[in-house]
C-alpha cells in the first residue's frame, strides 16, 4: 500500500517517476517499485521529522534519520536485498531533489547498502533442458497447446528470452526471422539470432493453432484465444519437472539461465552472452561464471585423484 503524501512531495515524486520513464526508459515494474519505496521513505520522514517539509529538507536528511528509516524497514520484515533496492531508489530520488534545491545530499548518497548474499542461477543440465523441451505440455488435452508450450520453452532455452519477452511476440513475428528484435527490461532492445530449432518449434505451433495469427495480436494464444498467462507456462513446466524428476528450481527462468550457462561452458564470450541476454551490466552476466566454476569444481572433486 502506498502511503498518503503531502501534495508538494506527491507531485515531486510523480515528476521524478515521469522523468525516469520518459528519459531513462525505466520499465513499468521498476517505476511501481520505486514509487512504493520512495513514498514509504517520504512518509516516514514526514512523521519522523514532525512535518512534511519540502525537497530541500528531504535532500538534507541526516544520518540519524536515514538509520531510523532503515531500522523501521527492517522491523517490518524487509530483507537485505529489498532494503538495498529501496535505498538505491531513495538515493536516486535524493540526487534529483538536490538538483532542485540548495540542500547537500552527501549523507544519503554516501550511505552504504546492506550486504546480502547474491543467489546464483540454478540452470538445468543439458540433458535436463532437452528432456523438458520434450515433456512440457504433454498432459494438455489438445495437440496445439502441446505445440504452443514446446515452442515457448524452446524460445526460452534456445534464444535466452525471458518468459515475458516470449509472450510479447505477435503474429507479425511469424515466421521467425533469422534474427529477432526483442524489447526487454527497461525498454532495452537487442537483436537475438534465431536458431533453426526455435523457428521450427514456432512454425509447428502456428500450423496447428486454431486462431488466426494476425500481426496485431499475440503470437501465443490461450485456450480461448486471448494472450497466454505466464502462470500457465509455469504450471506446465512444474508438472513436467515432476514427471521428469527434476528439482524445484526447474522453472521457465531456469531455461534462460541454462541457455547462458551452456553457452559459457561451450566457450561463449561473456560480453556476447551479456548482449544476448539483454543485461544492462556485465556484473549481472558474471554470475554465470560462478555457476560454471562451481560445476567445474564439482567435477574436479569427483574425478581428480588428488581432490
Amino acid at each position: 500500500m502506498i502511503p498518503f503524501l503531502a501534495p508538494a512531495l506527491g507531485q515531486a515524486l510523480a515528476d521524478w517517476l515521469a522523468q525516469l520513464a520518459a528519459l531513462e526508459g525505466a520499465a513499468p515494474n521498476t517505476i511501481a517499485a520505486y514509487r512504493r519505496d520512495v513514498a514509504r521513505y517520504l512518509a516516514f520522514l514526514a512523521q519522523h521529522q514532525g512535518g512534511a517539509g519540502g525537497l530541500a529538507r528531504v535532500a538534507a536528511t541526516t544520518q540519524a534519520d536515514l538509520r531510523a528509516w532503515m531500522a523501521e524497514e527492517r522491523a517490518r520484515g524487509l530483507s537485505s536485498r529489498s532494503l538495498a533496492r529501496a535505498l538505491s531508489a531513495v538515493k536516486t530520488f535524493t540526487a534529483w531533489a538536490a538538483d532542485r534545491s540548495e540542500a547537500e545530499p552527501t549523507t544519503v548518497l554516501s550511505a552504504r547498502s546492506p550486504r546480502y548474499r547474491r543467489t546464483l542461477p540454478r540452470p538445468l543440465s543439458e540433458d535436463g533442458a532437452s528432456a523438458m523441451l520434450g515433456e512440457i505440455g504433454q498432459d494438455a488435452r489438445e495437440d496445439w497447446i502441446i505445440a504452443r508450450d514446446t515452442a515457448i520453452a524452446t524460445l526460452l532455452y534456445g534464444l535466452g528470452l525471458r518468459i515475458s519477452e516470449a509472450l510479447a511476440l505477435t503474429g507479425a513475428d511469424h515466421p521467425l526471422p533469422q534474427s529477432l528484435r526483442v524489447t526487454g527490461k527497461g525498454g532495452r532492445t537487442r537483436i537475438v539470432p534465431v536458431i533453426p530449432a526455435a523457428a521450427e518449434a514456432v512454425a509447428a505451433y502456428a500450423a496447428v493453432c486454431p486462431y488466426d495469427l494476425v500481426p496485431s495480436e499475440p503470437l501465443f494464444r490461450g485456450a480461448r484465444g486471448g494472450a497466454v498467462n505466464p502462470r500457465l507456462i509455469q504450471a506446465a513446466m512444474e508438472r513436467a519437472r515432476l514427471r521428469l524428476g527434476l528439482p524445484a528450481s526447474a522453472t521457465p527462468h531456469a531455461l534462460r539461465h541454462s541457455f547462458a550457462t551452456h553457452l559459457l561452458a561451450a566457450g561463449g564470450d561473456l560480453r556476447a552472452i551479456q548482449e544476448l541476454l539483454g543485461h544492462a551490466s556485465l556484473s549481472t552476466t558474471q554470475g554465470y561464471t560462478a555457476v560454471d566454476a562451481a560445476r567445474l569444481m564439482e567435477v574436479y572433486e569427483k574425478a581428480h585423484p588428488r581432490a
